[in-house]
């Protein structure tokens, strides 16, 4: 059963940033590392859904030429506006996903925070539209906390094995911290490997 929307609206019922995001060196360091992981140094276009306040969202954007960041909670959409307001390259959007998705192609998708909250079957329905949606090389970057929450119907781990079964993806990079695991897959429909940054630059 996926987490109802009561829950995320009570969340955000009296509190602008209910989860602290803003304020913990904990999530501080993780979206930083989320950041350094991606691969490449500029992305055209990329799509952030379930962006909260939109801390993550301001370090995405000086790496992408546009960026769409969603939420489905009306307060946090205006949270990340006013967060990146002076970022034109960024467009804010209230979307339910993935029942909404957006239209067009991306090289970037960022699911921070966001898979756990789905049962299985819609948690492979919005993996699959989001590998539909990348261009052929795009990356998809998955981080999710790896402790019990009793609204949370798996892991950072088991996120990241499923994402190791999907034939469109490559994986490119793993990191397993003891609260979190992020992951950088690459849509590919060869058979090799992912194309690492070092290979991109004709280092190795």
């Amino acid at each position: 059963m996926n987490t109802p929307a009561s829950y995320f609206h009570r969340q955000y019922a009296d509190v602008a940033d209910p989860w602290h995001l803003a304020e913990r060196w904990y999530d501080r360091r993780k979206y930083h590392l989320t950041v350094a992981a991606l691969p490449r140094p500029r992305y055209v276009r990329a799509f952030e859904p379930g962006c909260s306040v939109g801390v993550l969202t301001g370090l995405l954007a000086a790496r992408c030429d546009a960026l769409l960041s969603t939420d489905r909670i009306a307060s946090a959409v205006r949270a990340t506006g006013q967060r990146t307001a002076g970022s034109d390259q960024v467009t804010v959007r209230r979307m339910t996903v993935p029942e909404q998705w957006p239209e067009g192609s991306f090289d970037l998708v960022v699911l921070s925070e966001l898979l756990y909250y789905f049962d299985s079957a819609t948690r492979t329905q919005f993996l699959k539209q989001s590998v539909e949606s990348l261009d052929e090389g795009g990356h998809l970057v998955t981080v999710h906390w790896n402790h019990p929450v009793a609204e949370h119907t798996c892991t950072g781990r088991d996120i990241a094995g499923y994402l190791d079964t999907m034939v469109e993806l490559r994986k490119l990079a793993r990191y397993d911290d003891p609260d979190f695991t992020l992951t950088i897959h690459e849509h590919s429909r060869g058979t090799g490997p992912a194309l690492s940054p070092a290979c991109a630059e004709g280092l190795a």
